[in-house]
Order: structure tokens, then C-alpha cells, then sequence
């Protein structure tokens, strides 16, 4: 078994097109004439279907790799391509690497440009063995954010070949998931090609980041209505997120030692966040704006007092496959609006 119980909860928030929420932008400038996002924003990518490095890939195969799990992988025909992950990465990797026609079957997160494509997990919930077999697949790509983990052995037993990759994602990961993907499919070419523009629009939106701005923490929440209430912390994604913004993770600074850990009045107060970086669907989840500010501890923060509130899709955001460039451009955007003096 090759995940824990924070893996899993780190994996589930990997699930990321937006919904703008109407809202002012307030100067809390430090006096450099820059300043992050006050007041309710959504950062947003403009088109969130994927951009194939190449029109015409050319896999080589039989190609043998070793899946996450350790076990030696051999696919021989990727002309029809199961993808099955909670973050909707694996179908980004794919259709970006060229061969989004090639994918029969998805899990629950996608983008629009694969949303005909049948569903994997049935309601939402778990793979399911028939499902999946009923579409003939000759490769599934797949990892242990998403399961019952006896249904891709199911598959593995039936003859299908079944590659698992590594379940993280962070700013760290993207370059390595891509490859571990295109060399699965037998277009490592295509894989180096998509990795260096990923890794070019990184670079570029972090270079975008004012020279010049105030110091300001960021606190990522993750909500679903009353019952799941988190606070973010080393290691969620999001702290990466954060760091690369030019700001500081509340969670960290607040002392959290795991990923994620139930809000409480305590933790909220002691993180002392100057913004609220959140998913879409988490803050539509309490109520928005309004809702977030009855939350344990909000309304005594300086975000809370502020208003200082940026969603971005839950489909997107902790993603961390090939169009991290551009989300981080669209947080850049809402962090640092154009139209601030």
C-alpha cells in the first residue's frame, strides 16, 4: 500500500473552469504601488481544455516501463487510452501530449473538451471493473488517489495493461508526471517537447510576479458545506502555490506540521491570513463570501476583515500536470490585479 490517509485527502482536493464571483478590489499596497488581491476575485484560465505540444505523435512501441507500484508494465497499443485519476491530470497529460483522440474513458475531473467521453466512476464514486472493460481499453493510466486499488488489479488480471503513476502533485512533480506519461505511451519525444513549454510558462508567470509588493500570507482553505472544514499546511500543493505567488502559506507560518489539519477559531487567528486562497466549488459549498466569514476564526483575520477572498476552480487549481503555467498566471492576475495604483 502506497498512500496515506493525508495522501488520499491531499489527493481528493487535486479535483480543479471558473465561476466568476462579483467583487471590489481594494488597495492594501504597502506604498510600492503593487498589491495582492482584496476583496472577492477568481483567477481564471482562459481556456481550460488542453494544448497538444504536437498534432501528429508517432508512438513507439512495444514499450516496457516500471509503474508506480513496482511492477514492469509492457504496452504494446495506446490506441485506446482508459485515464482514471481524482485531479484530472492524467487526461490533461494525455490530450496535451497529442492523443486526447486516443482516450475512450475518464474519471470524475475533466476539462470540457473530454466531457463526452464515458465516465470510468459511476456516480462519482469508485472505478468500476465492467465500466472500464466495457470500453476495450488497451492501456489504462491510472494512480492511488482514486480506487477500490482491486479493480485495476481486476484489469491487471484480465490482460489489460495497467500503469500506475506517482500520486503526488506539486510545483515539484509536473515535469516528472509528464514524463512518466508520455514514456507509458510511447512518445517520450513529445513528453521532453511538452515538459520544456511547461516548464517555460512556469518560469515566465513567476516572473510576472511584481518585483516590488508587500509582504502578504495566504491561507488555502478547503471546504465541503459542514462538513469538511481544512486548513492547508506544509505540503499541500497549495503551499507551493503560495510560495510562488510571492507570499507566504498560513498555514506554515502558523505552525502546521501536516498537509492538512480541521479549521479551528485557534488555528485561523494564529495563521493570521492576509488573503484566502480557495476552490470554486468549496466556497459556493458554505455560502461564499458571506458563509466563509462565519467560519471559525475568519471573521478575526485580516482576510476576513478585508474580504480578501481568490477562488479559482477546483479542476485546476492543485492539478499540477502541463497547464501550471497558466494557472499560476491566472492566480498572478488575481494576486496582483492590473487595475491596482
Amino acid at each position: 500500500m502506497f498512500r496515506s490517509t493525508v495522501k488520499v485527502l491531499s489527493a481528493l482536493l487535486m479535483s480543479i473552469v471558473v465561476l466568476v464571483l462579483g467583487g471590489c478590489s481594494t488597495d492594501s499596497s504597502d506604498g510600492t504601488g503593487t498589491s495582492a488581491a482584496a476583496g472577492a476575485r477568481t483567477a481564471i484560465v482562459a481556456d481550460p481544455d488542453p494544448r497538444p505540444i504536437t498534432t501528429d505523435p508517432s508512438p513507439t512501441l512495444p514499450t516496457t516501463v516500471r509503474s508506480f507500484d513496482g511492477v514492469d508494465t509492457t504496452v504494446t497499443d495506446v490506441s485506446r487510452i482508459v485515464v482514471a485519476d481524482r485531479s484530472g491530470t492524467l487526461a490533461q497529460t494525455v490530450f496535451s501530449l497529442g492523443l486526447g483522440d486516443n482516450v475512450v474513458g475518464r474519471s470524475t475531473a475533466i476539462f470540457p473538451a473530454g466531457e463526452h467521453l464515458p465516465n470510468v466512476t459511476p456516480g462519482g464514486h469508485g472505478l468500476n471493473t465492467e465500466a472500464i472493460l466495457a470500453l476495450n481499453p488497451t492501456v489504462v493510466l491510472t494512480d492511488t488517489s482514486i480506487g477500490p486499488l482491486a479493480v485495476q488489479q481486476q484489469l491487471r488480471d484480465t490482460g489489460v495493461p495497467v500503469v500506475f503513476v506517482d500520486p503526488e502533485r506539486s510545483l515539484d512533480t509536473v515535469a516528472a508526471g509528464i514524463e512518466s506519461v508520455a514514456s507509458a505511451l510511447g512518445v517520450p519525444e513529445a513528453g521532453e517537447a511538452l515538459v520544456q513549454r511547461t516548464d517555460e510558462e512556469i518560469a515566465a508567470a513567476q516572473a510576472s510576479v511584481p518585483a516590488e509588493h508587500p509582504e502578504f500570507t495566504v491561507a488555502f482553505l478547503y471546504l465541503r458545506g459542514s462538513a469538511i472544514k481544512m486548513l492547508g499546511g506544509p505540503g499541500s500543493g497549495a503551499d507551493a502555490l503560495i510560495e510562488a505567488l510571492g507570499g507566504r502559506d498560513a498555514g506554515t507560518v502558523a505552525g502546521l506540521e501536516s498537509q492538512f489539519m480541521p479549521i479551528t477559531s485557534e488555528a485561523m487567528i494564529a495563521s493570521a491570513p492576509d488573503t484566502i486562497l480557495i476552490m470554486t466549488h468549496s466556497l459556493e459549498s458554505v455560502g461564499g463570501p458571506e458563509g466563509l466569514a462565519e467560519l471559525p476564526g475568519v471573521a478575526q483575520t485580516p482576510a476576513g476583515k478585508s474580504g480578501s477572498i481568490v477562488d479559482m476552480d477546483d479542476a485546476v487549481l492543485l492539478s499540477f500536470g502541463p497547464e501550471t503555467g497558466e494557472v499560476l498566471a491566472a492566480l498572478v492576475e488575481a494576486f496582483y490585479p492590473s487595475d491596482a495604483a
